[in-house]
């Protein structure tokens, strides 16, 4: 049995937890660079922005109502953080599947009739201790909990979509055969979970338009058109789990961090700058994954919305002198691939840096003639819990240029604050 707990708009409902005069306000949050609508809150909703929508294609009658803020993911990040600790106190299995959300294993520790009551308490929690409102769909499956987390909040938003009494608290396990079949009918099949727009056309043009008729449909046929993914998907809408509880995210096999610049960059040494800055924040990532890289990449691309510009996209990957999670052995080798790597006259809009061939510390073959130096890992480990402590930025490697305010930084004009993690944006509480 699993619960989804899922906070609401949740990037805007941050916003609104330390700026409570954006309540009841249209606010819209913007993706890097301040260029597409990633958060909307209801009101935003109501006055037709879309997700995902460019904000410079918003007319100026509807963006003139609306607040705007600059993605501050420092902010969603922690904030994520808080509403997870609280889900772990409250059930012994939890996975994080993602910034706002998270799937509760229930199996086993409650009584069929005290589930709902149990989930509600736990929102109640959840809002009262850190602001987020959210919303909570139990099921027999993730994939039914899945919808009916999207049940509690369609029967708020949109009235008469499903019944009134699943609203914000769903729990499809306790229905009857008879109103799980309603519940799946009144779902339009496009909007399962792992049913992107192909498949759900492709299921519309077989005549199954709804979860119900999905359910239904022969198993054989949705195998042999669609594979073994959604025929999880269908097993799962008959309540047969497939797809168990992920509490330990696996090691992934890279690591990227790319960006695109807030304006274009011609100049070789801001790049530089920038490839810096990224090399040190792939490395953190990894440390705090406690995995090694063997290989670095490097690339940058010039503004391919731009086509009578100069294009240029060159990328290179090189193996590191050891495995490694030392940002200054990545920054070095990255120095060395930067030669001749961009041309001269060219602007360029974005660049990345990944890590590959990842592995834990443990996993390696020692080797005899490797080049360490002792102390390495205690001063990488200090660096981090520095930048923890007083904020991301705090110290830092002279190359990523990061006392000054960088050429290739992303545009963020309406960045709110660093609420609860620097000292310096505390709120102020004044009696």
């Amino acid at each position: 049995m699993f619960a989804l707990i899922d906070g609401n708009n949740f990037y805007a409902s941050c916003e609104c937890v330390f700026q409570p005069e954006l309540r009841g306000k249209p606010l819209v949050v913007l993706s890097n660079n301040d260029g597409c609508a990633i958060a909307r809150s209801d009101e935003a909703k109501a006055l037709g922005v879309k997700m995902g929508q460019p904000i410079f294609e918003v007319p100026p009658a509807v963006r003139r109502q609306l607040a705007i803020r600059s993605a501050n993911f420092t902010l969603y990040g922690d904030m994520s953080a808080r509403v997870l600790a609280i889900l772990r106190e409250a059930a012994p299995r939890v996975e994080s599947y993602s910034i706002d959300e998270s799937f509760l294993d229930l199996t086993g520790i409650l009584k069929p009739g005290s589930r709902e009551a149990f989930c509600r308490e736990l929102r109640e929690r959840v809002h009262r201790w850190t602001g987020i409102p959210n919303c909570v769909g139990i099921g027999a499956t993730k994939t039914l909990a899945k919808l009916g987390n999207h049940v509690a909040k369609s029967a708020v938003r949109k009235p008469g979509s499903y019944p009134a009494e699943l609203g914000r608290v769903a729990d499809l396990s306790a229905l009857s055969p008879q109103g799980l079949s309603a519940v799946l009918a009144a779902t339009p099949v496009g909007e399962l979970w792992g049913v992107g727009r192909r498949w759900a056309a492709k299921l519309r043009s077989m005549n199954i338009e709804t979860a119900l008729q999905l359910r239904d449909a022969p198993r054989a046929l949705i195998l042999d058109s669609f594979g073994v993914v959604l025929s999880r998907t269908q097993r799962e809408l008959a309540s047969e789990p497939c797809l168990a509880l992920e509490e330990v995210e696996p090691d992934r096999q890279q690591i990227m961090v790319s960006r695109s610049f807030g304006e274009r960059v011609e100049d070789h040494q801001s790049i530089g700058e920038a490839f810096a800055t990224f090399a040190m924040r792939a490395c953190e990532k990894l440390r705090a994954r406690g995995l090694v890289a063997s290989a670095v990449g490097i690339f940058a691309n010039t503004d391919h919305f731009r086509p009578e510009l100069h294009q240029h996209h060159p990328q290179r990957t090189t193996d590191l002198p050891r495995a490694t999670s030392d940002s200054r052995v990545v920054l070095n080798t990255i120095r060395q691939m930067q030669r001749g790597f961009l041309k001269d006259g060219y602007a360029y809009k974005k660049a990345g840096v990944w890590l590959m061939d990842l592995s834990r510390p443990d996993q390696l073959q020692p080797d005899l003639f490797s080049t360490i130096t002792i102390g390495d890992d205690k001063l990488m480990q200090t660096l981090d819990a520095i930048n923890r402590r007083y904020g991301r930025g705090t110290v830092g490697l002279g190359a990523t240029g990061w006392r000054e305010r960088p050429q290739w930084g992303m545009r963020q004009a309406t960045l709110s604050s660093r609420f609860t993690t620097s000292l310096r944006d505390l709120p102020r509480a004044i009696c």
